[in-house]
């Protein structure tokens, strides 16, 4: 039986960087997959953008290391991910937009964000193809920014083998056996392997791997649609965020990819929840009449074709990290709610320092603290 220090479940945008992390660290590191390569559950159908700019203060520390990583990433590993700090702009048509989106600059300030109130005027000038009736303003970050899901995930799936990670594809976990309380490896389709630590990141299908060692997350999949459309000429810099609520969407977001496409998704209300991932017919007339509202501009550019993948939903929408306390050496990365890419670069170090036990800080401790599998989740995170 083969024998690693961390098995992995799960290759996507939480597994991968974890794995590159834990394999860094010096760490003897195994992820099983049951897709035929990297990224094929949900993170393929990420639209690619990565913000600081949210309004829990741990997410915030975790997606300012991962913006870190992914600026720099070309020039650290000379992988083009596409990378472009273009900024995120969240805008307020109603005085309970501006509100919400003024009161959360005092706490995304204080974690020293880069990020700005921009008056109708001022945003304009930004984004000059907004629609200015009734525009009021709205933030701006110019420090966020995007890259492309596919090649990201490849980039840093080819580092983490390179430093010595193992990945086995096309493989299903049947079992998780435990012995005295203890973790002791992972049985699949093809073979057993042996660990003392086994990593929950298995994204949507968290709930079902919990399953096999009898501890129970509160992890759903919530389906959510998104598109594409031609290549234009670059006349967008930031991805737009427009969080007004309707009967059918809690809020929308847009931007344009360095090759020239407006790639769009919108969050549902209410939520659909399950694992169908097939593209229905009421999204592109429910997203196309607010985007064109939003930028009139848009009225005329022609889709190329839309997909539907899942966001796995937490009741704070916040991720579960952590130990299990059932069970010794059941490590959980759970739950990112559609964040994996902008949050997995920095919750894969932490998780390698949680494993190691490497000079655990105490924004660290915070931090697993506010994220525990065991929190009561009274809080809700404004910006998910």
């Amino acid at each position: 039986m083969d024998s690693y220090d961390v098995i992995i479940i799960g290759a996507g945008s939480v597994g991968v960087p974890t794995a590159l992390a834990m394999a860094q660290a010096g760490l003897k590191t195994l992820v099983l997959d049951k897709f035929a390569s990297e990224g094929q559950g949900s993170n393929k159908s990420a639209i690619g953008g990565v913000r600081a700019t949210h309004s829990d203060p741990t997410k915030i520390r975790l997606s300012k290391r991962s913006l870190e990583i992914l600026s720099t990433w070309k020039e650290t590993y000379g992988h083009d991910i596409e990378w472009t700090t273009g900024g995120y702009s969240f805008v307020a048509y109603r005085e309970q937009e501006e509100k919400i989106l003024k009161d959360l600059l005092r706490i995304q300030r204080a974690y020293e964000l880069n990020i700005d109130w921009c008056d109708r005027n001022e945003l304009l000038d930004v984004i000059p193809d907004l629609n200015p009736v009734g525009l009021i303003g709205g933030t701006f970050s110019p420090d966020d920014g995007y890259c492309s899901t596919l090649l990201v995930g490849h980039a840093q799936y080819e580092e983490a083998k390179r430093t010595g990670a193992v990945f086995r594809f096309s493989e299903t976990v049947e079992a998780i056996p435990v012995r005295g309380g203890h973790i002791q490896g992972v049985r699949t389709n093809r073979r057993e392997y042996a660990a003392r630590v086994v990593l929950n990141a298995a994204g949507a299908w968290a709930k079902q791997v919990g399953g096999m060692v009898g501890v129970e997350h509160p992890v759903n999949p919530d389906s959510h649609e998104a598109g594409i459309t031609e290549p234009v000429a670059h006349f967008l810099d930031p991805m737009v965020v427009d969080i007004r609520p309707t009967l059918a969407s809690l809020n929308y977001y847009f931007y344009q990819l360095s090759t020239g496409q407006v790639v769009f998704c919108i969050t549902p209300s209410p939520s659909i929840w399950g694992f169908d991932r097939s593209e229905t017919s009421a999204f592109l007339p429910m997203i196309s009449h607010r985007i064109v509202n939003l930028m009139p501009r848009l009225a005329n550019i022609r889709v190329r074709r839309s997909w539907r993948g899942l966001y796995p939903m937490t009741p704070d929408g916040s991720p579960l990290v952590g130990w299990a306390k059932e069970i010794e050496g059941y490590l959980m990365a759970i739950g990112m709610c559609g964040q994996g890419l902008m949050l997995g670069p920095g919750l894969g170090e932490l998780l390698a320092r949680v494993v190691t036990q490497n000079k655990l800080s105490a924004e660290d401790q915070d931090t697993l603290k506010c994220l525990s599998p065991y929190r009561d989740f009274s809080a809700e995170e404004k910006l998910k």
